[in-house]
């Protein structure tokens, strides 16, 4: 393994803020590296570093083979396209029809980013990429990438405007159709799915440094865990012996004004290394009114969206209540309708039939994705933003104002007198929510939440869902946020029906993959699984497209079946637990590490084929 590329003590500084403090490291061939860290951090400069793109203050950056050794690609997060191209010249060039063709890989990036290899493909091969939205042209522009190939390749937010199919294909893509003997891949991500399935090693970048652990976000979190615990230890026992010479240093006649040089230096020495306190972002849980027994039901409810005869039926009759404390997170492709089903549920788009019924004592706080409610706060100041919806609350049984809150919900000083047009899109973000859990709804409405958050604030943001005491309802592509604060999963197919997911997200990959499959099958027939992903049910009840009844030797078989898996699966979860246990001893061993994720990793896999056998068993036994 050699190096592709080299930082030695390199150093940046933007204004007086310290972006890369004399930072060494090194990206080697095979190397899948995710980077994370809160937002402006400084991780979008490391690779603007890396790529040649930005000139550092000071340290050395080495490629191999020198200035024309190796192709360096970039993923930013604006695109660089030009509008009068076609897709066909934006992503392949001046390829050729039969190279492009015949590469798999290259065919395999044009299916999984573009729907498709031929005509049918974002819109078609020979058509106009200024007209797409941002979206497609994030794509086109990653698909550019990836079909290139270079031997370094660097993705910025990679994950941003793909679905959760998407995002499943490209941690795929890059960790098993890309890697080849002299290729690495470095990408910043606040996706912890994609982290854990793409990444070899993470890079936590924090106060102009660069930290590596082994592994994905798992292992990330393990040895991360586990080196707070010994600095906690190191702090305990530092804090013990600052307090003794604290104490001798006041000890003593008030007149005497000097004590010996070496017990100041050994004061001194005890303080050197103490770091600043940390800008830690903590949201907070606020009290929620209280919910009754009705929340909201859509029954009957028929959506659409235009005019004949370009109608789009999103919703057809389809019923769904609410349940109070109802945790429930939807999926589906982009453009199935999903926020339009959540303004459905909020009573701003209207219904073409049916009825939607709210509780009299439902209070519904609702966060866009186009964060519309600041526009009007633009001009206005961080605090005055806060302040408009209340000056003092309670928190933790006590009684604090909006400047309190504000230094707790990471806008510490002088950040709290920022305008509010002059904020990241991450800081916009903790803003709004933090303004809509003031107001105490009972029914709380999130689409995309975590569009620009760091992994920091989305894991803040999870505690306070997790203590959520009203109904929360959750539109993302965070396949990590979905699962670990929504009890279940609803899916928009397209067909017009809501359906159920039992097996949650995993489930809604694989009734898409057949569906898709069935789709392009030459003969007609239905492939494995279409027939399940094609019915659909409302959660109210079955679809009018019933599977076909089962013979009584059928179901017998089936429960076996169901049985013998059921105890396997009980015995992987302990397997399983007696990795997690082995991993937090382990924590400080890279190398144990790294063989105890790929076990966990395997077991992880034996455990999805198990679940997808018992799903497709229990069809069978009704």
């Amino acid at each position: 393994m050699a190096n592709l590329v080299s930082l030695e003590r390199v150093s940046l500084v933007f204004g007086t803020a310290h972006v890369l403090d004399e930072v060494s490291l090194g990206v080697q061939t095979g190397d899948r590296i995710g980077v994370v860290g809160v937002n402006g951090g400084g991780k979008s400069t490391l690779l603007r570093v890396m790529a040649g793109l930005q000139e550092p203050d000071s340290g050395r950056i080495t490629k191999q083979g020198g200035a024309e050794g190796i192709r360096i690609g970039m993923l930013s997060q604006v695109d660089a396209l030009d509008p009068g191209w076609t897709v066909h010249e934006a992503v392949l060039g001046d390829l050729p029809e039969h190279v492009w063709a015949g590469d798999p890989r290259m065919r395999d990036v044009l299916t999984g980013l573009l729907g498709g290899t031929g005509a049918e493909g974002m819109g078609g091969l020979d058509s106009l990429v200024g007209p797409k939205s941002g979206g497609e042209r994030r794509r086109l522009a990653l698909a550019r990438l990836l079909v290139a190939d270079p031997e370094l390749l660097l993705l910025d937010e990679p994950t941003n405007h793909l679905d959760v199919e998407g995002v499943a294909w490209l941690a795929h893509h890059l960790a098993t159709q890309r890697p080849r003997p002299g290729n690495a891949t470095v990408a910043i991500t606040h996706d912890r799915w994609f982290l854990d399935a793409y990444a070899t090693m993470t890079w936590e970048v924090e106060s102009g440094g660069v930290t590596a652990f082994e592994g994905g976000y798992a292992a990330y979190v393990l040895a991360k865990a586990e080196r707070d615990r010994l600095a906690g230890l190191a702090a305990d026992r530092r804090a013990n012996l600052m307090r003794k010479e604290l104490a001798w240093l006041r000890r003593g006649p008030p007149a005497r004004t000097s004590k010996p040089k070496f017990r100041i230096d050994a004061a001194n020495a005890l303080i050197a290394d103490e770091p600043a306190p940390r800008n830690s972002v903590e949201l907070a849980s606020f009290a929620s009114r209280r919910l009754g027994k009705d929340v909201l039901d859509l029954e009957d409810a028929t959506v659409v969206l235009g005019e004949p005869p370009n109608e789009r039926r999103l919703l057809d009759h389809v019923t769904w209540r609410l349940a109070p404390g109802e945790r429930v997170g939807i999926v589906g492709v982009n453009g199935a309708g999903k926020s339009t089903l959540l303004r459905a549920l909020t009573g701003e788009v209207p219904l073409a039939a049916g009825r939607r019924k709210i509780g009299k004592t439902v209070a519904i706080a609702f966060l866009t994705q186009e964060v519309r409610e600041l526009e009007r706060f633009e001009q206005w100041r961080v605090i005055e933003a806060i302040e408009d919806v209340k000056q003092w609350t309670t928190l933790g049984g006590k009684e604090i104002s909006a400047s309190q809150l504000a230094t707790r919900l990471g806008f510490p000083g002088g950040r709290q007198q920022s305008r509010v047009s002059d904020l990241s899109g991450g800081e916009r973000r903790r803003l709004q929510l933090t303004r809509l859990l003031l107001t105490e709804p009972n029914v709380l409405i999130l689409d995309e939440p975590t569009n620009d958050l760091d992994i920091e604030t989305l894991t803040s943001l999870e505690d306070v869902l997790d203590g959520w005491a009203g109904t929360l309802i959750v539109v993302s592509h965070d396949r990590y946020l979905l699962e670990r604060v929504c009890d279940h999963q609803l899916a928009l197919l397209g067909d017009g029906t809501l359906r159920d997911l039992p097996g949650g997200v995993e489930e809604y990959l694989r009734l898409r993959a057949a569906a898709q499959a069935r789709a392009t099958r030459p003969d007609g027939i239905p492939a494995r699984g279409a027939t399940a992903a094609a019915g659909g049910t409302s959660p109210a009840g079955p679809s009018e497209a019933a599977a076909p009844a089962s013979n009584p030797a059928q179901v017998r078989e089936a429960r076996k079946v169901m049985a013998r898996v059921e105890k396997q699966l009980a015995r992987l979860g302990e397997r399983e637990a007696r990795l997690h246990a082995d991993m937090v001893e382990k924590a400080t061993d890279p190398s144990a590490l790294d063989d105890l994720t790929a076990r966990l990793r395997e077991v992880v896999e034996e455990r999805e084929l198990l679940e997808l056998e018992w799903l497709e068993a229990a069809e069978t036994a009704g």
